[in-house]
């Protein structure tokens, strides 16, 4: 079939999107992004090549719009060309979506249901869901889930400590950045198969941030757990709290559900601890001690964690940066090397300023690499797989 399969996916303050040829041979088409949702948004496209192809900005939009907005883009870029399919990114598919599903009224109402778990991030991938389904209801979408990845997890990975009613109501460790995962270890496997059949950890450092130890390209434990806030020091997320820290904070200053919902979802993180920013680059930028001490933190909590992995995995052959902070923050990836020496880890400072690929030392007992990672790339292909299209290379 020929024709194109657009990508959305939709943040709390962007929407990113991308729009890929059917046919093989001519991949990517147009890729670009709406920034600033909800403050200064301004829209910026390019092409296969990189070249800027469009740009636009408005005075206020919501996700809604927005998705409106790029529709209208798209239509113009890709000429007579049809949409036969738009994938999307959803954050959290529960216990129900394990693969890609077709979208459809009934799975719509299912992915409402899940907007608990995930208050940050599932009502800003419903909206253009949404949106596409009322002004192009003829054209078929696709829920790609960035928690299916990890659900052939083993059963104690996914427990919690609480009577087994909860459980049973889905209250478990679901994972998530499963399709940036699910990209890396494929690219993995691509470049570096031995390694890839292996232990390997992957560090998806960004404004959200998790790890996941993968064995033979499988996740066995990842830090994120119930919601996205679990785990890692994020741009404004806590990452792991003891719970008693949430009754201390109900009951010392009188903080309720959403309050601290907020707390931990908006105001948090990098942000909190420095008082400055949630942006790594303004961090390192910064002379203040409480910016240098927010960094520290985020790093010792990455450490710690690759510990945990490690443990999980048995062993470690492998570490893989990707994410925001990752793939172009050298400083970063530096400094949870220094860390992680005792793992028999040995970084190469030149490779390391370079951005790799790899950035191990020759004779490095693990293997360290940079892997930028593709989520629209995986979703297309999801896309193009539910609905039977021919091959997206």
């Amino acid at each position: 079939m020929s024709g194109c399969v657009a990508v959305i996916n939709a943040g709390s303050s962007s929407i990113k999107f991308a729009i890929y040829d059917v046919a093989a041979g001519e991949p990517l088409l147009f890729d670009g992004k709406i920034e600033g949702i909800g403050a200064s948004p301004k829209l910026d496209v390019s092409d296969a090549a990189g070249r800027k192809v469009a740009t636009q900005s408005w005075s206020s939009l919501d996700h809604t719009a927005a998705t409106g907005e790029i529709l209208e883009v798209a239509r113009e870029l890709i000429a007579a060309r049809p949409v036969v399919a738009v994938g999307h990114r959803v954050v959290h598919g529960g216990v129900r979506f394990n693969a890609p599903a077709r979208i459809d009224a009934e799975v719509i109402a299912a992915l409402k249901a899940l907007i608990p778990l995930a208050p940050l991030h599932q009502p800003h991938n419903i909206a253009p869901i949404e949106a596409i389904a009322a002004a192009a209801p003829h054209i078929p979408q696709v829920a790609c889930f960035d928690t299916a990845f990890h659900h052939g997890q083993p059963p104690l990975a996914q427990m919690f400590a609480l009577p087994r009613k909860y459980e049973a109501a889905g209250v478990r460790r679901y994972g998530f950045h499963g399709l940036s995962y699910e990209y890396v270890s494929g690219r993995l496997a691509q470049i570096a198969p031995q390694l890839a059949a292996g232990r390997v950890v992957i560090a998806h450092l960004g404004n959200g941030a998790s790890l996941c130890a993968l064995e033979a390209g499988k996740s066995v434990a990842t830090t994120m757990g119930f919601s996205a806030l679990d785990g890692l020091v994020m741009g404004t997320r806590s990452g792991a709290l003891d719970p008693g820290v949430l009754i201390h904070l109900m009951d010392a200053f009188g903080l309720g559900a959403r309050e601290i919902e907020d707390l931990l979802y908006r105001r948090s993180g990098l942000l909190g601890v420095s008082g400055i920013s949630s942006d790594m680059r303004a961090l390192r930028a910064s002379p203040e001690a409480d910016a240098a001490q927010a960094i520290a933190l985020f790093v010792y909590r990455i450490v710690r964690e690759i510990g945990s992995m490690a443990a999980a995995l048995g062993g470690l052959d492998g570490l893989v940066f990707t994410g925001g902070i990752g793939e172009n923050d050298a400083a970063t990836r530096a400094e949870v090397a220094a860390g992680s020496g005792w793992l028999g880890l040995e970084l190469d400072p030149a490779r390391n300023a370079a951005g790799g690929p790899l950035i191990s030392r020759d004779g490095s007992k693990l293997a360290v690499w940079v892997i930028p990672t593709d989520e629209e790339r995986v979703i297309a292909r999801h896309a193009r797989d539910a609905l039977a299209l021919t091959a997206v290379e």
